[in-house]
């Protein structure tokens, strides 16, 4: 099968098309005839080098987005048949290729209100954005949530997940950005070219940390006490959620079947829906553009990678 894959770390001209074997799968596992992958942030670090030996063994394919068609289900998978519409983040990366081996209890059926290219731009970022919010961030209805760089991947998804949580939402992000962030629901827009948000919001219950450094010190100062600052890039400091009385958490996201569940149930409601930037063919220079695309940090929603 075709796949896109890379034997050494650096740039995206390290990405290179190549025949490899059709995975197998076991049991609990089910084969997906990918239609549509995406590329997220951790794509291209891997792609670097950034996460080392965790990132696994050359020729290492990337990716950790699926949607598609079931092409071959395990002996103890009973949840799906053959040719199913699904879509999943899969355990182990490996998505920019025609076919992919996932553990069943992953995979959901894709929503009919969706394509397969909107539907592989979910998993990922989604589930990042519920984890952040349901299981880190405790947000309930009433509360000020604060997400940094609404009009990134996660960002999209975490805002419309907020307003359905029933919170009230500020976004960071530039002017270019304002009217898509407040038709997902923003609430408080804020250019952060222009507005310094630390002087300008207060007593939050939660902020979003998408960012990091400057930024993420400066969000203590937006929390209540007992508030919870939760970070997808970096561990918060120790010492300023002391003096702060602030709950901090950093995590990375962890595959789960059912609450991707939950959010194929907000698509279905119309209550969530991917914002996708920009499609690219799933072949060397398209995935190559793709990543460049996601480097550049312009991208509003999510990069699309399709191959049907």
């Amino acid at each position: 099968m075709k796949a896109i894959v890379i034997e050494e770390f650096g740039g995206p001209d390290k990405l290179h098309e190549q025949s490899v074997p059709e995975p197998k799968i076991d049991a609990n596992q089910i084969l997906i005839k990918l239609y549509a992958t995406s590329v997220n942030p951790v794509d291209t670090k891997i792609r670097e080098g950034a996460m080392g030996a965790a990132a696994g063994e050359f020729p290492l394919i990337l990716g950790g987005d699926v949607a598609g068609i079931v092409k071959e289900v395990g002996d103890n998978v009973s949840r799906f048949k053959l040719r199913d519409p699904v879509f999943a983040r899969p355990r182990v990366f490996g998505t920019y290729a025609q076919y992919v081996a996932v553990d069943a209890d992953v995979v959901v059926k894709k929503p009919d209100n969706l394509s397969y290219e909107e539907a592989a731009a979910i998993p990922l970022a989604g589930l990042t954005a519920w984890q952040a919010l349901v299981d880190h961030g405790k947000v309930k209805a009433g509360d000020k949530v604060l997400i940094h760089a609404g009009a990134g991947g996660v960002g999209t998804m975490a805002i419309q997940i907020a307003k359905h949580l029933g919170a009230t939402v500020a976004s960071t992000a530039s002017a270019e950005n304002e009217e898509l962030l407040k038709s997902l629901g923003v609430d408080h827009f804020i250019n952060y070219k222009q507005e310094d948000f630390s002087e300008v919001l207060s007593d939050y219950d939660m902020v979003l940390d998408t960012m990091g450094g400057d930024i993420q010190h400066k969000s203590f100062k937006v929390l209540k006490p007992g508030g919870h600052l939760v970070s997808i890039l970096e561990k918060p400091d120790e010492s300023l959620a002391k003096d702060f009385g602030i709950h901090t958490a950093h995590f990375m996201m962890e595959p789960k079947g059912e609450q991707l569940e939950k959010l194929a149930d907000l698509i279905k409601k119309g209550e969530l829906k991917p914002i996708i930037d920009s499609t690219y063919w799933l072949n060397e220079q398209g995935v190559r553009d793709a990543h460049a695309k996601s480097e550049s940090h312009h991208a509003k929603g999510k990069i699309v990678i399709r191959e049907k």
